[in-house]
């Protein structure tokens, strides 16, 4: 590695985005050199810098112009990474797929609709179902596939008209073996009979890695369309399936499969952050808030999510709170899971995560913690959309004293109200 870092690198190019200047091509292809080597940490630091510095913080803007920035980069780096494919060529085609095509019935007749996940939890609930549910509205003969994870799939298990396309997508993989995921579907997708549905999907790098035929590909573009409006991002996935798919009644939704003891209704917690520690308040926080959830008198349940440092803060704050700590159970099972019981539960409490948004599409009422956006249109675009009551707290900048006071005062307000809707 030379001697400027993977991270100065990103965040030297990601200034030069967000100014509006000339991008260096120079720091391109060594940044993607880097995210390319053979030497796997040197590969695996370049990678995280090139997604968590560079391409996550221009897409979480929702900005056209940084769209289009994204494209200039990274179509680079692809070709810098397989030379079999064209920067310009790649470059073109998005300009194509990005243009608003509604589907035409009389010419196609799909016996296979692939509908992409969007890699997180909270976004295959608030944007991808709702293509799911266009697909099955507009498609009822149709084969329909989720094309992703296990474990994000299995939000959607107990729907039969959703079958599976397993695909393996690491947040954390390089770059090359992000590139080989979605390489990897192009002959199933490529079928006779079939139409691609992309809701901006990391599977595509964003829609710039072709999976299929153009014609057979519908690609929504998440982070231009609404423009300059304040429409959360399940609004516009509902405006955009109306307007391409002649949809006008889809919803977002989640069909998760029953698993271990549903326990007593009550409140269900997440501290999860997906891997974004900026997205949490410092501690004692989240002890501070399970202590005056427990004050509640209701059952409280906090899922300590696939291990790791997430587990380790949920019992760091249980051991806090001594005896008290001891009354909140705990969920050790798959999101999925965690989902069903969120459904069945009064109130969901946590950060701006895939919990909220579980909480939103089954009108359970909500109280989010909304911290570490990077831009006004982020805070609204992510916003838990559903028809139950939601409280969102913008922690970003404010003490901790003042978040916790309001998240407890949305929650007696949320207790107060109760529920709007039936569970799943």
């Amino acid at each position: 590695m030379g001697s400027t870092s993977p991270e100065e690198l990103a965040a030297t190019l990601l200034e030069q985005c967000l100014q509006g200047a000339d991008v260096s091509t120079a720091l391109i292809d060594e940044l993607a050199e880097m995210a390319a080597s053979a030497e796997r940490g040197t590969a695996s630091a370049a990678s995280r810098a090139l997604f968590s510095g560079l391409v996550e913080p221009l897409a979480d803007r929702f900005e056209p112009r940084l769209c289009e920035a994204y494209v200039r980069i990274f179509s680079r780096v692809i070709e810098r990474v397989e030379p079999a494919w064209d920067a310009a060529a790649l470059a073109a085609r998005y300009e194509r797929v990005r243009r608003f095509r509604p589907f035409d019935a009389a010419r196609e007749r799909p016996e296979r609709v692939y509908v992409l996940s969007r890699v997180t939890l909270g976004a295959d609930v608030a944007i991808t179902s709702v293509m799911l549910d266009a697909a099955k509205k507009r498609f009822p003969a149709a084969e329909i596939y989720f094309v992703g994870e296990k474990k994000a799939w299995e939000l959607f298990a107990a729907d039969a008209r959703i079958a599976h396309l397993p695909v393996a997508y690491g947040r954390q993989a390089t770059l090359r073996e992000r590139l080989e995921a979605g390489g990897s579907l192009r002959e199933a997708l490529g079928a006779p009979g079939a139409i691609v549905i992309d809701p901006d999907s990391r599977l595509s790098q964003l829609g710039l890695l072709p999976l299929c035929d153009e014609q057979r590909y519908y690609f929504f573009e998440s982070r231009c369309y609404g423009g300059d409006g304040g429409e959360s991002l399940s609004r516009l996935a509902m405006r955009w399936v109306a307007e391409v798919f002649g949809v006008a009644n889809a919803v977002p939704y989640v069909a998760p499969l029953a698993e271990g003891d549903p326990g007593e209704a009550g409140i269900a917690v997440s501290l999860g952050v997906g891997g974004n520690p900026a997205k949490r308040l410092a501690d004692p926080f989240e002890e501070r808030l399970l202590a005056g959830l427990a004050e509640r008198g209701l059952p409280v349940t906090v899922d300590r999510g696939a291990g790791g440092e997430e587990a380790e803060r949920v019992n760091r704050a249980l051991a806090a709170l001594g005896p008290a700590g001891g009354r909140i159970r705990t969920w050790d099972g798959s999101f999925a899971g965690f989902a069903r019981r969120i459904a069945g539960s009064r109130l969901f409490v946590g950060y701006d995560s895939a919990g909220q948004h579980v909480a939103a599409v089954c009108g359970v009422p909500l109280v989010s913690i909304f911290a570490g956006y990077v831009s006004r249109r982020m805070f609204l675009r992510w916003q838990p959309t559903g028809l139950g009551a939601a409280v969102v707290v913008a922690a970003e900048g404010e003490e901790t004293e003042t978040v916790l006071r309001q998240v407890l005062a949305g929650v007696d307000r949320c207790l107060a109200g109760g529920r709007s809707r039936p569970t799943v």
